[in-house]
């Protein structure tokens, strides 16, 4: 049975070694090799002040970390705070855990956390990779985008969002 709960600055640490061991992982089949050769540094490291914000959590299974992620008020990059609107953030699965339910069980955990919120819709930028995860949750594709993660990497995505 998997718990949710809310990250804490401990969890830093583990955060960042799940990102770093399934990012490449999973988003191998997606992205050019030189893509992830210059993406992968940027994207692979938790974020400390979203991992101890209160609105990022942890899937666990009997200790062990299988999935994070949540949400912000904030558009990703310090972008603007839009009332009713939620901005999924930073989710991850163990690459060794798909398609047990770990990402469900977390979207369902942030869907319920940001309804008591007062938010009436969530976006996310999902890496190509998720969009049919995305999808299966109930978010729809807005726009193919790149984002910039620094001097000549645009990493491309896909904007979702999903009504609640």
């Amino acid at each position: 049975m998997f718990t949710v709960r809310i990250a804490e600055g401990p969890d830093i640490a583990r955060v960042d070694a799940l990102l770093a061991r399934a990012y490449p992982r999973l988003l191998k089949p997606d992205y050019a090799p030189s893509m992830l050769v210059l993406a992968l540094p940027k994207i692979s490291r938790a974020q400390p002040a979203l991992v101890t914000s209160g609105s990022y959590f942890l899937v666990e299974d009997d200790g062990a970390l299988l999935g994070a992620g949540g949400w912000t008020a904030a558009a990703p990059g310090g972008g603007a705070v839009t009332r009713g609107v939620g901005h999924i953030r930073h989710v991850v699965t163990d690459d060794r855990a798909t398609r047990r339910g770990v990402g469900r069980r977390l979207i369902d955990h942030v869907v319920a956390d940001v309804s008591s919120q007062g938010v009436r819709r969530l976006d996310c930028l999902s890496t190509l990779t998720a969009v049919p995860f995305y999808a299966a949750m109930g978010f729809s594709a807005r726009r193919d985008i790149t984002v910039p993660l620094g001097p000549g990497i645009d990493f491309p995505a896909v904007e979702m969002s999903r009504n609640l």
